[in-house]
């Protein structure tokens, strides 16, 4: 049986699919954070070049790849699918498992993908310099690396709990030529607002992203970047999923299921999408979104109109949402920490196109070190989520009688990320669910919009 599934270079498809001209609605409106009232161009244009402004509305299922984003992806890109035999031997299942493998990349992530389409565009357009944030560090890893590959400048605010836990992200991201800062800082209004009410304050992805907003508003050479929940970094992330399918006629066979994690939504959009334009065509495939038990977006949030950020300072979108200043526990899963989801996700879930379940920690260290002592490969925290719902989905098969076939994205290794299987294996972990009044305390203080 073959581990290893390998397309050429000349298989990376050639355009990016756009699952918004399948869904069979249109998309609730992007709402400017004061006035509450759909955005135009011109609104967005502070912090987006114009050509990412126009893939985030567009409504075409296709949108051509650029050559030089090409030249760049063939460093890593197509990236392999494995069968996991050794995986399945471990756990006892009859049916097959998959997955598609995004680790290869320079970054060690499936970020890279939209990371370099978007400083791409931006240098095309003449910006200088790009601002973001980061919860783990991977996407902060990726835009410094993008940014260097296309001769951008960057400044990355990352979420200072997973700025304090994952050091090396720091030494990756200056060394690709970033700078990098703990938010909450004290070099934006925002950060100071924040630390003047709470110097403790451990940061959380929606008081980075304000930190950020506010840093790309107020430089006229520098443009904002986001890594994902947006239309087009979902657009951008579709290669993963459109490679798998390749990946899957070659071998003969069909996913039941496909997995990932979530936390903005990027790289289980990526996967899943081509997957679920395939299901709207008829198909018969299941898309399932992991998300922690403490940042329970999909599965108990509210669908609703919210700003994406803590400081009001971003697009309102409508999305699964836990409150813009809700702040979740430093789990070690930084990257799924984000209190919305992307609003294509969020419109699928409540379509019945995708589905939620949110998964405990020690639960997904366990698939984790079943996955790592068996396939080899270490995962990021993130990943474990998909690993852990995957191995459940397989044994579900079993139960069943069934031989089902399961794949998931292996969105990052764990190689930086060794401090949390240190506090897993000397058992320091805990679990933790969001209390019920918490969410409600937060849900409490979503913007009042007539749409």
């Amino acid at each position: 049986m073959q581990h290893k599934i390998v397309l050429q270079e000349s298989d990376i498809p050639k355009q990016w699919y756009n699952i918004v001209a399948d869904i069979g609605k249109p998309m609730p409106p992007v709402l400017h954070p004061a006035t509450l009232e759909p955005v135009g161009p011109d609104d967005l244009a502070p912090l987006f070049p114009m050509s990412l402004i126009e893939q985030e509305v567009s409504t075409e299922r296709w949108i051509d790849i650029p050559e030089e984003v090409m030249e760049v992806y063939r460093l890593w890109r197509p990236s392999p699918l494995y069968r996991a035999l050794n995986l399945e031997k471990a756990i006892g299942t009859k049916s097959k498992i998959y997955y598609k493998y995004e680790g290869v990349s320079p970054a060690g992530s499936h970020k890279p993908n939209t990371a370099i389409a978007q400083a791409y565009y931006n240098k095309k357009e003449g910006v200088k310099r790009l601002a973001t944030e980061t919860g783990a560090g991977q996407w902060g890893s990726a835009l410094s690396l993008s940014s260097q590959l296309m001769g951008l400048e960057c400044t990355v605010y990352m979420v200072k709990i997973s700025f304090q836990q994952k050091p090396y992200r720091k030494s990756i991201i200056n060394t690709w030529g970033a700078e990098v800062f703990p938010s909450p800082t004290d070099r934006t209004n925002a950060g100071r607002a924040i630390l003047e009410k709470d110097p403790d304050n451990l940061g959380s992805l929606g008081i980075a992203i304000s930190e950020a907003v506010e840093d790309a508003a107020t430089h006229d050479d520098t443009k904002y970047s986001l890594g994902s929940v947006l239309n087009h970094v979902l657009l951008h992330q579709s290669v993963v999923g459109l490679e798998t399918k390749k990946q899957f006629e070659m071998v003969g066979d069909y996913p039941d299921v496909v997995i990932g994690c979530v936390g903005g939504g990027s790289n289980f959009g990526g996967f899943a999408d081509p997957f679920v334009m395939d299901k709207i065509a008829g198909k018969e495939v299941r898309a399932v979104a992991v998300e922690p038990f403490s940042c329970p977006t999909l599965t108990r949030g509210k669908y609703a109109f919210d700003y994406g950020d803590t400081a009001k300072m971003g697009p309102v979108a409508k999305m699964y949402t836990l409150g813009h200043d809700f702040i979740p526990p430093g789990i070690h899963a930084g990257g799924l920490r984000y209190h919305g989801d992307a609003p294509i996700i969020s419109l699928l879930v409540k379509e019945g196109l995708m589905e939620a379940v949110a998964v405990h920690q020690l639960g997904c260290f366990e698939a984790a070190i079943t996955f790592a002592r068996s396939e080899g490969i270490i995962p990021a925290p993130e990943t474990s989520h998909a690993i852990r719902v995957a191995i459940d989905e397989a044994k579900k098969f079993d139960e069943a009688g069934k031989e089902g076939v399961v794949a998931f994205n292996f969105s990052g290794h764990g190689h930086f990320d060794m401090a949390a299987y240190d506090a897993y294996l000397a058992g320091e972990l805990q679990d933790y669910e969001y209390p019920d009044e918490k969410i409600k305390e937060s849900l409490a203080e979503l913007p009042k919009v007539k749409y």
